[in-house]
């Protein structure tokens, strides 16, 4: 692919952020009017450790959705430290994106206990994925089996990482905190300052035995609520094997060049490539709709081949 085709706002490398994986929701294009029935869909909702069923409708984006739940329950938006579809477990697999099944039950997660921990870095690699909520709050999506922040048990799942030796990082995205954490000095101690998931023993409210949806239970209509952080919120249909197919693929080269894995980040690239005829054009779009993330030309180039192996069958 010729080079240079493509103003760039700034260089990124593999090594970025290889050390500390960082996943993040993915900023999504621009998009047309809405249909009409977007803005009136209602979807029920529960705060994760127990309360009674809300509702919550006419909302276009994460930041917007956390607010009408906010509104709902009483509370401030930034106490909600992420949200689940059809568990009020927190389960990363769970977590909501920028989809939305139409029959979808959103538990929503609130900040409870406070917690401080300090570690040895003894080791380059934490073991730590990171990701965040799209308003301000990143957490600990993965802990992976072995590593040096496995073996200190008072980091969980889930976790908000509210301060890092000191330095407040509530309000910023998981690629700098993650960036953040990497460059820690190996053989000293930092501190990290924690809050967990609110619990339900945590409250003395008992959980809601109404409105509430089977754990196995998940939404596989064939629409969607496509969450966008700029433009409204679009009513869409799945997608297609196919496009599964790229989104999985793309994810795995996220993580090759950049250290992150990022599945909603993946959607909106292959979305950027669904009618483009040449990687040009394909990277002339995602400089459009993705420009803060500079992909180098070689991966703009071998995510445009994945998305062409999966349109083929070769996936």
């Amino acid at each position: 692919m010729p080079l240079g085709l493509r103003s760039k706002k700034k260089d990124k490398s593999k090594e970025a952020f290889k050390l500390v994986e960082s996943e993040a929701a993915a900023t999504a294009p621009a998009a047309p009017a809405p249909a009409a029935s977007a803005s009136r869909l209602q979807f029920h909702t529960q705060l994760a450790h127990g309360s009674p069923t809300g509702r919550v409708e006419g909302f276009g984006s994460a930041r917007e959705l956390y607010a009408k739940i906010a509104e709902a329950f009483g509370i401030d938006p930034g106490e909600i430290m992420f949200c689940t579809l059809n568990t009020h477990k927190a389960d990363m697999d769970k977590l909501l994106g920028a989809q939305i099944g139409l029959e979808d039950f959103i538990f929503a997660h609130i900040k409870g206990q406070r917690k401080e921990v300090e570690v040895l870095k003894t080791d380059d690699v934490l073991g730590l994925t990171i990701t965040d909520n799209g308003t301000g709050c990143a957490f600990i999506k993965r802990i992976k089996e072995g590593s040096l922040m496995d073996q200190t048990k008072m980091i969980c799942v889930g976790d908000h990482i509210e301060t890092i030796n000191g330095k407040n990082v509530s309000d910023r995205r998981h690629y700098e905190v993650a960036k953040m954490l990497k460059d820690l000095e190996k053989g000293q101690v930092f501190k990290l300052e924690l809050i967990e998931p609110m619990k339900a023993f945590e409250k003395l409210e008992p959980r809601s035995k109404g409105g509430t949806l089977p754990e196995a239970k998940i939404s596989r209509g064939r629409e969607t609520l496509r969450l966008r952080t700029k433009g409204p919120a679009t009513v869409e249909e799945m997608p297609t094997e196919v496009e599964e197919k790229a989104i999985k693929k793309v994810d795995e080269l996220l993580e090759t060049y950049m250290g992150i894995r990022d599945t909603e980040l993946a959607a909106t690239m292959v979305e950027a490539g669904r009618d483009k005829k040449n990687p040009d054009e394909f990277a002339v779009a995602l400089d459009e709709t993705l420009g803060d993330f500079a992909f180098p030309d070689e991966f703009v180039f071998d995510v445009w081949g994945a998305i062409g192996d999966a349109k083929q069958g070769r996936l």
